[in-house]
């Protein structure tokens, strides 16, 4: 008997674990210690579905556009602001009033314009120096709704580098600061003003949970939050430190342990330092957080604050509204890239310019086939496309619902397979090629991305197509060219085709019998030399009315090669007879 575990002669040596031990990198990671676990045995977030969308603040004007390398000009400033109220922000962060005339002149237009809509609330920010927050609460005078946040860094490096004070100078500062707001808007702001106030304990992913806990309640102390009197309590994660889920853990864990917490709205405000800033939002969501601030695209310093589009659109893609209007999307790209200065990756989430485009040929039958497949769905339903859920490989949204179009679903290049291809020539000219037609055009088109190398555009294709299928009046390639044609039926049931037709230059007259007009003119074909046989036919229209014209595949051998044709015509038949043209055509030329 053999051994089993003896390796067979000519056979491949298994792979084992041992085969890929990844070796020490050799980088200093003795640098950098592990992020701090919160104890929650009984946290309730991982059973939880976010099924209503959150308030929404935008930071674009402020924490965007201090990030900038060309920070906003005035008119950039309005730009974005009347792009977020267009579509819904109630909430937008529209600067730092104190930092410089710039900003504090661009509240005082928006306010005196009366740009701000009555239910859009804007939010100033300030450092706890008075005269810092005298400044900003002078800059919303005559506001209709208006918020004022106000923060001061609570974490350990902040205490003992930055600033080198004790935990309890650092919550004196927090608690004289909101007194101060609260005098200064006392003193300036009218009846007119519908007020509100926002505390940050700065950065709170890095502040131990029981004092940041500490001086936010030391803060409602001083606020007295009640019924109509909310406070914004923003927990930063100004550097992002840990994976998504200790995030939510924190949030959970102050949830928790907050009093008057009906009173208060829990505020998150992810970095993206480590890439998962979109999914410590949503876990945070999970965990108690009532309210997201982020920037469009995800804007912001470093590697950027939470990106708002990405986060309303993943709502929307699982059938919550986000109560935001991204249904221009490109116009909303357009208008951020013109404001920021900055392009968006072509990659980007939801937006870039090839996030619903498929190379690969795989992917792109599969799109194909879902969309017939919905198509086939509605119709059975008697219903629209648009009425039934989506269901189609590899697009999450119909790119349709953010104003894209699907000509740029599915793009072909050297990768790309017989579905790219079909796709293009059924969404962009009606023309639905049976598979083997499929297969065939598809290795045409290989052949020339082989040798060109790149992307072959939409027109591109169709311009081969043309060229290998539909002889015309300006491409008039192949020995044949149909002029007019006649079929009569006899009684015994055979069809007699009379076809006028320029046979290599020389115009001709071709007769044949068969039991329809197909047959009979392979019979014609005959009585000049050349032997052909159909293998396969296959019609339909490509649009509907008394006018619409018809496309016919027919795929044929002829004197031993096989090879598709394609005839388009609004006369049925004529359409039949050119496709069999079209394929002899192929086969010599």
């Amino acid at each position: 008997m053999p051994d089993p575990s003896a390796t067979s002669v000519g056979r491949p040596t298994p792979l084992t674990n041992a085969t890929h031990t990844q070796k020490p990198s050799g980088m200093p990671i003795h640098k950098y210690g592990p992020y701090e676990a919160v104890a929650i045995p009984d946290r309730t977030w991982p059973e939880k579905r976010v099924t209503t969308a959150p308030r929404w603040l935008s930071t674009d004007l402020r924490d965007g556009n201090q990030a900038l390398i060309d920070p906003m000009s005035p008119a950039r400033k309005r730009e974005m602001f009347d792009l977020l109220v267009r579509m819904g922000y109630k909430e937008i962060e529209v600067g730092f009033p104190a930092s410089g005339a710039t900003d504090f002149a661009f509240v005082r237009s928006i306010i005196e314009e009366g740009a701000i809509p009555e239910d859009v609330t804007i939010s100033v920010l300030t450092q706890a120096r008075e005269e810092l927050i005298e400044r900003t609460v002078e800059s919303l005078r005559g506001a209709h709704r208006a918020t004022v946040h106000l923060y001061n860094a609570t974490a350990p490096t902040f205490r003992r580098v930055v600033f080198r004070g004790t935990k309890e100078q650092v919550k004196q500062i927090a608690v004289d600061g909101t007194r101060l707001v609260m005098e200064y808007a006392e003193k300036i702001l009218g009846p007119e003003t519908i007020f509100g106030y926002q505390y940050s304990p700065e950065i709170f992913t890095d502040t131990e949970l029981d004092f940041a806990l500490e001086v936010c309640e030391a803060v409602m102390d001083v606020w007295q939050p009640e019924a109509g009197r909310e406070i914004i309590l923003n927990l930063p994660a100004t550097v992002e430190r840990s994976t998504p889920s200790t995030h939510a853990d924190r949030f959970e864990w102050m949830s928790r342990k907050l009093s008057r917490r009906e009173f208060v709205c829990l505020s998150a405000h992810p970095h993206n330092d480590r890439g998962t800033a979109v999914a410590a939002a949503e876990l945070a969501l999970m965990a108690g957080a009532d309210r997201i601030e982020g920037c469009l695209f995800g804007q912001g310093e470093r590697t950027g604050n939470v990106d708002l589009v990405t986060l309303g659109m993943n709502l929307f893609s699982q059938g919550v509204d986000p109560q935001i209007d991204f249904s221009q999307i490109d116009d909303i790209r357009r208008t951020s890239e013109y404001c920021n200065q900055m392009e968006i990756h072509p990659r980007h989430p939801y937006v870039g310019d090839l996030v619903y485009t498929s190379f690969s040929g795989s992917h792109q039958d599969a799109i194909k086939k879902g969309f017939d497949a919905m198509a086939a769905d509605a119709e059975a339903r008697g219903v629209t496309v648009d009425e039934i859920e989506w269901e189609v490989p590899y697009l999450p949204i119909d790119p349709k619902d953010v104003g894209r179009s699907y000509e740029a679903v599915i793009r072909v290049n050297s990768q790309s397979g017989k579905g790219g291809v079909a796709y293009v020539l059924k969404n962009g000219h009606k023309l639905d090629l049976p598979r083997r037609m499929q297969i065939e055009f598809s290795r045409i088109i290989q052949t020339k991305t082989d040798a060109e190398g790149g992307e072959i555009t939409p027109g591109q294709i169709w311009s081969v197509f043309q060229d290998e299928y539909l002889p015309n009046a300006d491409n008039a390639w192949g020995r044949i060219q149909l002029t007019s044609g006649q079929t009569t039926t006899g009684t015994d049931g055979q069809d007699t085709l009379t076809v006028r037709a320029a046979v290599d230059g020389t115009e001709t007259v071709l007769s044949g019998t068969g039991n329809g007009p197909i047959s009979a003119f392979v019979d014609a074909l005959a009585g000049i030399g050349i032997d052909a046989r159909v293998l396969d036919y296959q019609e339909h229209t490509m649009s509907e009315g008394a006018s619409a014209q018809a496309a016919s595949y027919i795929e044929c051998a002829i004197d031993g090669k096989v090879l598709w044709g394609i005839g388009i015509d609004a006369n049925t038949t004529r359409a039949s007879l050119k496709a069999v043209i079209s394929a002899v055509n192929r086969a010599t030329r």
